[in-house]
């Protein structure tokens, strides 16, 4: 089931599956659709699948793919792309999805540390509003550069991995 689009149903446990991994994300304030198309994605051994075969998989109507693919495009979830020979769009989920939001939200934080530390000028770093800003903007820079870490580990872990060794990474700070 998980290599092709067929229609799920209720009692289908890969279905089941798919609504219980969607759920998780809703109450992590992801949108319901947009959860149930990327659990599908996730979960389809081709990588990828059309509209039609996911509104087929899902049970949900075209237009409810189409809105849900254009928010998981926005975030960079989900690509778009044409299968040579053929007119119809597939949407696949990138193999590097996670550490590529990871550096997006990494890029995020940096412009918020900026605005912040402008806000404290303007605020004056002495104020309760000024200090509670530094607080935030500590906090900040701190995580974009654990992060940053994080993610050059992740890429020295996977590199090991692929060549067949452990190299010392371990995944853990100071590995």
């Amino acid at each position: 089931m998980a290599g092709g689009a067929e229609a799920a149903g209720p009692d289908d446990s890969l279905f089941g599956y798919i609504e219980r991994f969607a759920s998780v994300l809703v109450s992590a304030g992801f949108p319901p659709m947009p959860a149930r198309v990327f659990v599908a994605l996730l979960v389809t051994d081709s990588g990828r699948l059309s509209a039609a075969e996911l509104a087929g998989m899902l049970r949900i109507s075209p237009a409810a793919v189409s809105g849900a693919v254009r928010y998981l495009i926005q975030l960079g979830l989900v690509h778009k792309e044409r299968v040579p020979g053929s007119r119809r769009d597939y949407y696949r989920m990138p193999g590097n999805m996670w550490d590529d939001m990871l550096r997006m939200r990494d890029q995020v934080m940096s412009r918020w540390t900026v605005l912040v530390r402008e806000g404290i000028d303007l605020v004056g770093a002495d104020t309760p509003a000024g200090e509670r800003m530094a607080e935030q903007a500590a906090f900040l820079e701190f995580a974009s550069k654990e992060l940053g870490e994080i993610l050059d580990r992740w890429e020295r872990y996977r590199a090991s991995e692929a060549a067949g060794t452990s190299g010392g990474v371990s995944g853990r700070p100071g590995g």
